[in-house]
């Protein structure tokens, strides 16, 4: 995946002058964005999920290309500072948030982000555990337009950064009962993920899944 060219976008506020003891009035920050997303597999958790809104043109994978080093780190580890570093840097970003804690199965989580004007697309990504490289995301969509919402579903991804061996040593926790630790391995390239197999450690009448893996849902709040 091509790298994108990062700056940070300093913002400044004006002050209005105006009779000694008047409250001054601040501008308003933008139109903003409730994102509400739920875990819909039986075994699997969402590490914290990070939330961007951006200008079209920014996307944080591509399905064939190599995936980046900011998304391999998230989809391997679940940390989502390095991505959220290098998307906070961008012109073209209004906003990145993300959240805490784990999301559990059949559980959901609000997050709300600051876009307006060209500030129109929604990226979301959170990683899979317990998988090598999994995770879900939304990748560039545009907001909803007036008061109605949109919903979306998100099948698991692969980042192709580890290969997929299910193995105890190549999966972080200890949050589950079978595994803790880190690993490596590749494949090369983001793909939609293929589910867990049962070839490792990870018991996959558990852990598997089916298409799509989480509802995430956009609506414009006041």
């Amino acid at each position: 995946m091509e790298r994108i060219k990062l700056y940070l976008a300093a913002s400044s506020l004006m002050a209005l002058g105006m009779a000694p003891g008047v409250p001054v009035a601040e501008p308003e920050d933008g139109q903003r964005y409730q994102i509400t997303v739920t875990n819909l597999t039986r075994d699997q958790q969402f590490t914290p999920i990070l939330v961007a809104s951006h200008r079209a043109g920014v996307n944080i994978f591509t399905l064939g290309s190599p995936a980046s080093g900011v998304l391999a780190t998230l989809a391997e580890e679940g940390n989502t500072a390095p991505l959220a570093a290098q998307l906070s840097s961008m012109s073209a970003v209004k906003d990145v948030v993300s959240g805490n804690g784990l999301l559990n199965p059949g559980q959901t989580v609000t997050l709300t982000v600051r876009g307006d004007g060209a500030f129109n697309r929604i990226s979301v990504a959170s990683m899979l555990i317990p998988t090598n490289d999994g995770f879900f995301a939304l990748n560039s969509e545009e907001v909803p337009q007036g008061n109605a919402g949109k919903t979306f579903y998100s099948p698991a991804y692969d980042a192709g950064s580890e290969r997929n061996d299910e193995s105890c040593t190549s999966i972080p926790g200890p949050f589950f009962a079978e595994c803790g630790g880190p690993g490596g391995g590749e494949e090369g390239y983001v793909h939609i993920h293929a589910g867990i197999h049962g070839i490792g450690d990870l018991d996959a009448s558990r852990r598997d899944w089916r298409n799509p893996v989480a509802k995430i849902a956009v609506r414009k709040i006041p």
